[in-house]
């Protein structure tokens, strides 16, 4: 990465007296309306466009909010990810396949990582979305990248769906203003991808609340006690079923304790909507209400810039539950711009929702309810022994968190 000497907002003593200043900037593109990856992969769904469209059935959205995004270009891309990888994913999508060489070597069309119609394009304008909306927050805004967090990319592969990773390309943009980044990963999978990129940067800190990799992608680290080499990522392995009082709880711990010892500059928030309980590929069980609350948090205590508004980026991720998906996405929209929208959804967006093609789950009692409210019954319930123990582990281990002395 090149860096560009660049002078970063400067908060005013004052900016975090009150209640965060709530504008933000959504970025999207034409391209996300169309499915990517396959009728027979869980993220050939539609994810970002029924987000956008969910928010405007609400009525919440102006057209001086959105921005359109470009594609990254290569040289951007290469930031992190090497020319042989940025060259293989461009050549594929020229030529309409993927040869066995760059098969073997990138993990590329395959099932994990499909090749489709727009197997570069489409994952580059998610990722410039991602250094777009770092360069918002760079000049004083917030902003909102839903095609973004596709955290598991490594420099010279695809994995875990993510060709590129926009999240680390976001956190670099950041970082060439000279500023100190605390990057926050709630989605249910490890953020490998984004850890490994910034393992020898003492300026970045990297927190990951997820599933335990003994049960769930990318099955390896994400450990307690894996802390970085600088001692800069903090990981919380999540038991299964993790219910409301739980996540919040390790949270709300969590985020308190990195965020006042680490004093970043700004803060990442990938947002994968994998954790909500409809999710077919995640194994917890919190609702939409306790995802939003840990959001809230967030906004509220992140550093700011000189007239109140938060020095913070939020991405998108993981998420393959449409319905359970967009309904979250569109909370998180809201309480980026301060709307306070009604838990029940418009009629247009109950039809909206009606349309999907989904009926994986039309037998659980709550299925219904994804159709009529934007939230979720409650899913409060005790504070497990299990996760009491990891919590306590982490506090007492991890060189950032542990008590002095």
């Amino acid at each position: 990465m090149s860096a560009t000497p660049e002078t970063a907002p400067v908060t005013a003593p004052d900016a975090e007296s009150g209640p965060a200043r709530r504008h933000a900037t959504l970025l999207h593109a034409p391209r996300y309306r169309g499915h990517s990856y396959g009728d027979n992969h869980p993220l050939g769904i539609p994810r970002v466009s029924l987000t956008i469209d969910l928010i405007e059935a609400y009525d919440a959205v102006t057209p001086g909010e959105m921005a359109v995004t470009r594609k990254a270009m290569p040289a951007e891309l290469e930031w992190l990810h090497t020319r042989d990888y940025v060259t293989a994913m461009q050549r594929a999508e020229a030529l309409g396949k993927v040869f066995q060489r760059y098969r073997d070597r990138h993990n590329i069309g395959n099932f994990e990582n499909p090749f489709f119609a727009g197997f570069f394009s489409t994952p580059a304008t998610a990722t410039y979305g991602s250094i777009q909306g770092a360069e918002v927050v760079l000049e004083g805004g917030m902003a909102f990248n839903p095609a973004g967090g596709m955290h598991h990319a490594a420099p010279d592969q695809a994995r875990g769906f993510c060709y590129f990773n926009d999240c680390a390309l976001g956190i670099m943009r950041l970082r060439q203003s000279g500023a100190r980044v605390l990057y926050l990963d709630i989605d249910a999978h490890h953020g490998d991808g984004v850890e490994a990129a910034f393992a020898d940067d003492p300026d970045v800190l990297t927190v990951s609340l997820h599933m335990d990799t003994e049960y769930g992608y990318p099955f390896q680290g994400g450990r307690i006690e894996d802390t970085g080499q600088l001692g800069n990522a903090v990981n919380l392995p999540l038991p299964k079923e993790t219910n409301d009082t739980e996540f919040r709880s390790a949270f709300s711990r969590i985020w308190e304790a990195a965020r006042t010892r680490w004093q970043p500059d700004y803060v990442v928030v990938q947002a994968g909507t994998d954790a909500l309980l409809p999710d077919p590929l995640g194994k917890f069980g919190i609702s939409t209400q306790c995802f939003l609350a840990c959001i809230d948090d967030v906004i509220e205590t992140s550093p700011r810039h000189a007239d109140g508004t938060p020095k913070l980026l939020v991405l998108g991720g993981g998420g393959y539950h449409p319905l359970a998906l967009a309904r979250c996405w569109t909370g998180v929209w809201a309480q980026l711009t301060g709307r306070d929208l009604p838990a029940l959804l418009p009629e247009a967006g109950q039809v909206l929702l009606r349309e999907v093609d989904w009926d994986m789950d039309e037998e659980e009692e709550w299925y219904d309810n994804l159709f009529v409210s934007r939230l979720d019954a409650d899913r409060s319930g005790p504070v497990r022994a299990e996760l009491e123990q990891r919590l306590e582990r982490l506090f007492c281990t991890h060189p950032l968190l542990r008590s002095p002395g």
